[in-house]
């Protein structure tokens, strides 16, 4: 029912005696109307089955039809009962509008009438027919969405309620004049978000105090929200917040009209997995990275170390300065004492320099067998020799016997100095070179003595 092309202004069904109604028939049709003429009941009731009119036209007058029979023909149908009813009475004709309203008769004309009437008459029908299919399809319309979003609530919340998550949404509360975010208002929370807190959903849900809430945490993190909602950008961190057996969160959170929706998940297990692992890989690294038996770096690590430093100080054009070190008369030492006391040897003096080694940037390595090698950033050669010279007065300060020295009845140490700032002119194996060369001029000269190239 109206549904009909822009020719067609409406369907109507025409109940008259076919000699009564042949003009007004005519006159319709030629104004674009799409009309159905019966004389009788039985050919009504057809059609009526058949397909629905937009209007019914009747003439209470017609000798082969009932009109009020009709009518409750129509009324017990309940896809008919919507549709209409126009009666054509006569002027003498004693018509009982009561009656005929009752019957859900809509309007009547009165004969004679003029075409222009009828029409008019019927446009005013169709209007409010037209009208209210619209505000029908409508309101089917909404209701379809009504449900759907019914139904997408449910979903939602039921989401929201098992899942494992942390999930709610919170709307900006602003200032009046500034407009700057004062605080945010909770729209929507699930159980575990509001256990989170120590605090029931009916606690947080329509409330404003985000800002006291978050404090819990971090009282920081609340300028993190008020940027996401001000930039669009998301939020994503780690944090620590101890209780019962879980203490560590992660929270995503993501701009949501002029406010966000975050989630918190717990990622404790993952955690301290990761903790444990990041660990292990330091452990591993210094291992590697360890003389086994000195506890001080090892080759690798120092020719690592040595070529970082050497970029930085080519880049900031500082002097970098390298010292070598060797045991006077080890194997003489090693011979008379013994692999063992060899080792004790080696352990405490290396363990003697580290004590004078204290800045994090510098390093001291066993360079190999009982020779050490330490780099001193940003250091001058006079710097160097300061240094060189604390090293060899606290392994002296030791006092281990070394009976098969030629040089002392101690434990003494020969030391080499170089000292470059780098440049396009200057290398690596330079610095090394010079250090190499002063330590075996130290040796050349006697030996118990420091040497700078």
């Amino acid at each position: 029912m109206m549904n009909h092309s822009s020719e067609n202004k409406g369907n109507i069904l025409l109940i008259e005696d076919l000699s009564d109604n042949l003009q007004l028939l005519s006159g319709l049709l030629l104004l674009g109307y799409h009309v159905r003429s019966v004389t009788n009941v039985k050919m009504a009731r057809k059609i009526l089955k058949a397909k629905h009119p937009d209007v019914i036209v009747l003439n209470i007058n017609t000798s082969e039809v009932n009109c009020y029979q009709i009518c409750q023909f129509i009324q017990r149908h309940q896809k008919l009962i919507n549709i209409p009813i126009i009666f054509i009475v006569a002027l003498d004709n004693g018509f009982d509008k009561i009656k005929a309203f009752q019957y859900g008769v809509t309007d009547y004309i009165i004969r004679p009438f003029y075409l222009n009437e009828v029409v008019t008459k019927l446009e005013m029908v169709l209007t409010i027919q037209r009208q209210k299919y619209f505000l029908e399809k409508e309101i089917k319309k909404r209701k379809k969405i009504e449900d759907i979003l019914q139904n997408s609530r449910a979903l939602i919340l039921s989401v929201l309620n098992s899942s494992k998550d942390a999930i709610a949404a919170f709307q900006s509360i602003r200032h009046s004049k500034t407009r700057k975010i004062k605080d945010f208002r909770c729209l929507v929370v699930n159980p575990i978000f509001a256990k989170l807190f120590n605090r029931s959903q009916n606690d947080i849900i329509g409330k404003v105090g985000f800002k006291n809430l978050i404090a819990q945490i971090n009282q920081e993190f609340f300028e993190d929200f008020v940027t996401v909602v001000e930039t669009g950008e998301s939020l994503e961190k780690d944090f620590y917040y101890p209780q019962e057996e879980n203490c560590w969160y992660q929270l995503v959170a993501v701009k949501l009209e002029d406010g966000f929706a975050i989630t918190v998940r717990d990622i404790t297990v993952s955690k301290k997995f990761e903790i444990r692992l990041q660990e292990g890989n330091r452990q591993l690294q210094l291992i590697a990275n360890l003389d086994g038996l000195t506890q001080v770096a090892n080759r690798r690590c120092f020719n690592d170390y040595l070529k970082k430093q050497w970029e930085k100080h080519l880049q900031k054009q500082q002097p970098l300065t390298l010292i070598m070190i060797d045991i006077d008369y080890f194997k003489l030492y090693n011979d008379h004492y013994g692999h063992q006391q060899g080792d004790e040897c080696i352990y405490r003096v290396a363990q003697g320099i580290a004590m004078i080694i204290k800045r994090p940037t510098d390093l001291v390595a066993r360079y190999g067998g009982e020779e050490f090698a330490i780099i001193l950033s940003n250091t001058k050669i006079e710097g160097g020799l300061i240094i060189a010279d604390l090293i060899q007065s606290t392994i002296a300060s030791f006092e281990m016997p070394h009976e098969k020295s030629k040089v002392n009845s101690s434990v003494t140490l020969s030391i080499g100095i170089s000292c470059l700032t780098p440049d396009h002119h200057t290398s690596l194996e330079d610095l090394i070179g010079n250090a190499d060369k002063a330590l075996y001029e130290a040796k050349n000269q006697g030996r118990d003595r420091i040497v700078s190239f």
